[in-house]
């Protein structure tokens, strides 16, 4: 997918859900350690302790977040009663380098908070549905409750949280996936939900990952790049098993410095001894299946296109799941040089025809397959999926307009929204004008990644690719319309020395691939097919196919 930070969205949100089915009652437990991570970089840790007995559920934390977060909790702890009611919160400890003391008490329908941040007052009442789950912002224990609480609802629940001590929202269920973590050579099963939080600035997604048994595994948000994951599970050993096909295969593929984990996906039985390999390159996410609002894309992508009768391979990202590599750091560029390197490990290999390998990229993968292809001209096809034709400044400022349409703002507070955004991406560009940006904000987006995507244009390397190319968009896409399409296909004629251009525009498809009815990112929680289109998987198949042929 394409999405990024704009200023428009929320740095970080917290909230929760109403109660559902207990879990049985626990011995108290010794403290359970969770990574925090801003955009791949580790910023603090929360070491948590969970015991539920007959006088309800207790959540015990301690931990300290570095910026942009800033949080020292030297106590924090939720009680709960045994029907699920918030019964108490107390916290002890720093926010922003002020020493923070709060106590917040509840009947069925009032949450009373009192107590001092630095050294002034603090006193508010508010009114709460009875059975909310309390998630102070920047304390992740909370993600405890919420985790039990999950167990036993169904998709499309609709729930309350209490964002303390600020509002209460809704929180939607829009999808439970059943996966497996793979940590060393141990499988642990787990449930991830993912959740629409409506706050006031719009829909936030998040995810939660839990055990069976409802104990916390992993939160996401990510838009905000945002992760806390169980120490276990933080492991460079540890992956998250989100998809997998019949004939997949782990395999472990060098690079400059470290290894990619990857996931080879072979035609059924009776195929030939060479056979004609396809790299997948997913979107904005880090993991090898393209897993975005509980869809794998990239995963189903795989099976589909091995049942073609190709070998397919995809791989996380590196610095993300089993892949090494530094994340923080990656650019556009650094990414093309990942793909080149499978490329190589591909020729390598005596099941592999090696002048048939194709690049097939979705989103910003798109972008890495078309700078690939221009460098790496043992390539012999590139498809584009979704594939944006403006750059990358041009794209963000269309999609916080996109975005700001929806909020349903003031004139002038999107004119500053607008502002603020052109102000950060002229920044990042050129390393001056961050006056009158906040520290966290710069943190958050003066990053060699964003440089490399607000700069990246298209234009500016589709002249170099000389390999047949195929563009492929859904004609409901409204993360990158349906017109770019057009203008790469366009650009790809005029200034590519490919002397085979061709171009797909699928009907009733959104930017996952997913039959939709009006492809808005709102629609996509309530969408019930969540496979990837046949016609997308089915176009994309007969081209690599007719391409391949043609190669003598």
């Amino acid at each position: 997918m394409f999405r990024l930070y704009c200023t428009c969205a929320l740095l970080v949100c917290f909230a929760a859900a109403t109660a559902a089915q207990q879990p049985a009652a626990s011995a108290p437990s010794t403290p359970t350690s969770y990574r925090v991570f801003m955009r791949g970089t580790l910023i603090g840790r929360e070491d948590v302790t969970v015991q539920r007995n007959a006088g309800g559920l207790t959540i015990v934390s301690q931990g300290r977040l570095a910026a942009p977060l800033n949080v020292a909790i030297k106590k924090a702890e939720f009680k709960y009663k045994p029907d699920g009611s918030p019964e108490l919160f107390t916290f002890e400890g720093n926010t922003n380098n002020s020493d923070v003391t709060v106590r917040t008490a509840f009947t069925d329908t009032t949450a009373v908070t009192q107590g001092t941040q630095g050294g002034k007052p603090i006193n508010v009442t508010h009114s709460v549905t009875s059975g909310v789950v309390l998630l102070p912002s920047g304390i992740f224990s909370a993600y405890a409750a919420l985790a039990q609480r999950l167990v036993g609802v169904a998709p499309k629940t609709r729930l309350r949280a209490y964002v303390l001590p600020e509002a209460e929202i809704g929180v939607l269920v829009t999808a439970i996936t059943a996966e497996q973590i793979q940590v060393g050579t141990s499988l642990l099963k787990v449930r991830r939900y993912d959740l629409t939080f409506g706050t006031t600035a719009g829909d936030l997604a998040v995810s939660v990952v839990a055990g069976e048994d409802g104990s916390l595994v992993r939160v996401g948000i990510p838009s905000q790049g945002l992760d806390v994951v169980r120490e276990d599970v933080a492991s460079p050993t540890a992956r998250t098993q989100v998809y997998s096909n019949p004939t997949d295969e782990p395999v472990i593929i060098p690079v400059a410095g470290f290894n990619l984990g990857a996931t080879l996906t072979r035609p059924k039985a009776g195929a030939a001894s060479r056979l004609p390999a396809v790299i997948l390159l997913s979107g904005s996410g880090g993991d090898r299946d393209g897993f975005a609002f509980g869809v794998p894309i990239i995963g189903q992508l795989a099976g589909a296109l091995a049942d073609a009768g190709f070998l397919i391979v995809r791989y996380d990202k590196r610095g993300f799941g089993q892949s090494g590599g530094r994340a923080e750091s990656a650019t556009i560029g650094d990414y093309a040089d990942d793909a080149r390197a499978v490329v190589r490990w591909l020729l390598e290999r005596k099941d592999v025809d090696p002048k048939r390998i194709a690049l097939v990229g979705h989103g910003e993968g798109a972008w890495v397959a078309l700078l690939t292809a221009a460098r790496e001209k043992r390539v012999a096809a590139a498809a584009f999926i979704e594939a944006a034709s403006s750059s990358g400044a041009d794209l963000a400022l269309d999609q916080q307009q996109y975005e700001l349409d929806h909020l349903g703002l003031k004139p002038d507070e999107r004119d500053k929204k607008i502002a603020l955004q052109k102000q950060i991406q002229t920044a990042v560009i050129t390393g001056k004008g961050w006056e009158g940006i906040s520290a966290n904000e710069r943190k958050a987006t003066d990053t060699p990644w964003l440089q490399s995507f607000l700069t990246f244009d298209p234009a500016k390397v589709i002249h170099d690719v000389r390999q047949p190319m195929l563009i492929v968009h859904g004609a409901l896409d409204k993360e990158v319309p349906v017109a770019h399409a057009d203008r790469l296909a366009d650009l790809a004629r005029k200034q590519s020395d490919s002397k085979s251009v061709e171009m797909v525009i699928v009907r009733g498809v959104n930017h996952l691939l997913m039959p939709a009815v009006t492809g808005e990112l709102a629609e996509y929680p309530e969408l019930t097919d969540r496979t990837v289109s046949k016609d997308v998987s089915g176009a994309i198949g007969a081209w690599l196919t007719k391409t391949f042929a043609a190669i003598k």
